[in-house]
């Protein structure tokens, strides 16, 4: 199913597209329901969360998201600043006011559940909204999905969507788009047969929506807020929220990066400290609730724009427009990898969100070095088959420990998988697709203790002081 380049890559807040942004979206829809009409009049709205989302929805700041969609607010449009005093108004009101609607109840103590029981059926990380008219009774219920990198649907349109998948991609995309491939083997066909490439297909396909202009002004709107992040990140200082006390480093290992490059004590492997940097600025912004980009989830939000600014800023005689084609080539990847396997981590793991974003930088760094469509797909598989089995443990639910330092290591794997693909000719013997059904299966057998729980690995194996 075709995804565009500004699904995969959306603006919005941390510190997590699945825990946050995607159930903060599934509240203002919620709402926006209730302002098309309900049979009775609401006054009181409830919800219950379930699955991932419960377990750790209290260190990923789903609480917070849910009240601040139902007070109207979406993740691309919020203010970081003033989120907080919002969450405070509504806890101390007991009411939210959505525009359009009148005050409703809504008590987070009593009225916004974590059931700690088994997950919903249509996916890890599921929410059940319900609104309540004057006498008690249910005026509308609908249930949720956050299924990864902000992206929410109801569960009627799941299973619509796995009912009819393949005819949808059939009729949609053969029909609308000149190059849907569904599959990196389809992807590599239509190159060859075309003699494009995969940038050149991905941005023939973005263009049946949008004009070349307006393409380039949201590819360079995206550029510049992942810029924007990494320079917020390498500015501050201090601890992150959440009670590990955990310091912001990126700032302090810029410096040091800096002072030794003033007095020529570099050393050879230096390029990996800067890419790490460029990461952890990110996902130390994203863990404080900053302004992201899901690139493809939060949680991985560092790895993309850390390879994109090394390509830029530390690869001579890289131009700078060679950014559009690093955005196209790592979102048509990222659109394989979701619509073949899955990139939330509550689904299969932090293979699916770091190992999805190192997949995807590696093709992009790949493609803007001039690489070929088959180079590009070898730096693609290069990186994510060396993150399969990857789980997703977080300590406390925090997108913090080990998820930080996981994306300045996604950023140097990605770095390296595409300089191994470049020195090849791009024939290699495990093929993407293969790769991305490995990673599927692997997810699907993963125990959930290692998905997003914050049950197992390393979020039971901390220090005891």
């Amino acid at each position: 199913m075709f995804l565009s380049v500004f699904d995969i890559f959306k603006i919005g807040v941390g510190p997590s597209s699945s825990h946050t942004m995607g159930p903060m979206t599934a509240a203002a829809r919620f709402v926006e329901a209730l302002r098309d009409g309900v049979p009775e009049q609401p006054v009181r709205i409830a919800c219950s969360l379930h699955g991932s989302l419960a377990f750790t929805g209290k260190g990923h700041g789903t609480d917070r998201a849910v009240i601040l969609g139902l007070s109207g607010l979406s993740p691309d449009t919020i203010d970081p600043e003033t989120a907080e005093q919002r969450v405070n108004e509504v806890r101390t009101s007991k009411t939210v006011a959505p525009p359009g609607l009148p005050v409703l109840a809504f008590d987070p103590k009593v009225d916004l559940i974590f059931d700690h029981g088994p997950a919903l059926s249509g996916h890890p990380n599921g929410l059940i909204l319900r609104a309540f008219a004057d006498d008690g009774g249910a005026c509308l219920e609908e249930i949720f999905y956050s299924i990864g990198g902000g992206f929410v649907v109801t569960e009627l349109e799941l299973t619509t969507q796995n009912r009819d998948i393949n005819t949808l991609r059939q009729a949609k995309e053969a029909d609308r788009y000149p190059y849907p491939f569904g599959s990196a083997a389809e992807m590599l066909e239509m190159g060859r047969e075309s003699g494009l490439t995969v940038a050149a297909m991905k941005r023939a396909n973005e263009q049946v929506s949008l004009g070349e202009a307006a393409l380039n002004d949201r590819l360079d709107g995206i550029r510049r807020a992942m810029d924007a992040c990494i320079q917020r990140g390498l500015r501050l200082e201090g601890n992150l929220p959440g009670g590990l006390h955990v310091k912001r480093r990126a700032k302090a290992i810029r410096d040091q990066l800096e002072a030794e490059k003033m007095s020529n004590s570099t050393l050879p492997h230096v390029a990996n400290d800067w890419l790490a940097v460029y990461a952890m600025a990110v996902n130390e912004e994203n863990a404080a609730g900053g302004r992201v980009v899901t690139a493809p989830t939060n949680g991985a939000a560092g790895v993309i724009p850390a390879v994109l600014r090394y390509c830029l800023g530390h690869c001579p005689g890289v131009p700078h427009e060679a950014a559009h084609d690093f955005l196209l080539v790592a979102a048509a990847i990222g659109g394989l990898i979701k619509f073949n396997a899955s990139i939330s981590g509550a689904e299969v793991g932090c293979q699916g969100e770091v190992g999805s974003a190192a997949a995807m930088a590696a093709a992009g760094f790949c493609a803007a070095m001039g690489g070929s469509n088959e180079q590009v797909e070898n730096a693609a598989e290069i990186a994510l088959e060396h993150h399969l089995g990857m789980t997703c443990d977080p300590v406390n639910g925090l997108v913090q420990v080990p998820c930080i330092e996981r994306n300045g290591l996604g950023a140097i794997k990605a770095v390296s998988a595409a300089s191994l693909a470049l020195r090849g000719d791009g024939t290699h013997f495990m093929p993407l697709d293969h790769c991305i059904e490995a990673m599927r299966q692997t997810g699907l057998e993963m125990n959930s203790k290692y998905k997003e729980t914050s049950t197992g690995g390393l979020a039971v194996n901390v220090p005891a002081c």
